[in-house]
């Protein structure tokens, strides 16, 4: 058993369908390896039930935390309130889906146990292991992305987008309490302002399980997120 607390910050946008099997798997999981955790779910604007959902799970699952708001603010917001909320020695962020298994997380550990300050878990390096690849057209989306995001931010990394990434906590909370893109290039952002800092990144190969159930948005999504990597280039950061 593992001495440190760990905080699991879920993001859920309309994850009626899903959301009570991924908390009872994390749960599961994480009893078995540390003695004290928390997960708290960020509710960003679901208009099904997602919230009635997790608030119920949190009656026997009482390790489950819960933050919800309206109306939709997007990823980067939803993870900004779970960070500013948490209070563990490490934190995990996981997408609902557990398209990256959370059995996963002993290999960053490996790496927190080697003195990264952030490990993100990637898609793109030899050793990953895709089970269930995405279409076509996401995969080349995805590359375009990335030969965009180097050649502007972030030269280093194979695949910023992947939504399974390890903190130090006190270092989760300092670099989330200076960003501010709220969609999908907040990954972007965050790995900016950590290389910034001066903290040390590591990317690791993962195993990750394509979800057909994609709450992304292809064409407005992307459009978005490529404006928002412009905004992160000439913002000033501390």
């Amino acid at each position: 058993m593992r001495k440190e607390f760990i905080s699991v910050i879920i993001p859920a946008y309309n994850e009626s369908g899903r959301i009570l099997t991924t908390l009872g798997r994390i749960d599961e999981y994480l009893r078995s390896c540390f003695k004290n955790y928390e997960i708290i779910v960020v509710n960003d604007g679901s208009f099904d039930n997602t919230g009635d959902i997790v608030l119920g799970a949190g009656e026997k699952i009482t390790s489950v935390k819960y933050i919800g708001y309206q109306p939709n603010r997007g990823k980067g917001y939803a993870l900004r309130q779970g960070v500013a909320h948490s209070t563990g020695d490490i934190v995990l962020i996981s997408d609902a889906d557990l398209s990256t298994p959370i059995e996963e997380l002993e290999k960053l550990l490996n790496f927190y146990e080697s003195g990264a300050d952030v490990i993100i878990g990637s898609r793109a390096l030899a050793e990953s292991q895709i089970v269930v690849r995405q279409p076509w057209w996401r995969e080349f989306m995805g590359k375009t992305f990335n030969r965009f995001v180097k050649n502007l931010l972030l030269k280093d990394f194979q695949d910023t987008q992947c939504g399974f990434k390890l903190f130090r906590g006190h270092v989760a909370r300092e670099i989330f309490s200076h960003s501010c893109i709220d969609r999908f290039a907040y990954d972007v952002e965050i790995l900016y302002i950590a290389g910034k800092a001066g903290y040390k990144i590591k990317e690791v190969p993962i195993r990750w399980i394509n979800s057909p159930d994609s709450r992304v948005r292809p064409l407005k999504d992307s459009f978005q997120t490529a404006l928002d990597v412009l905004k992160i280039r000439f913002r000033k950061y501390r």
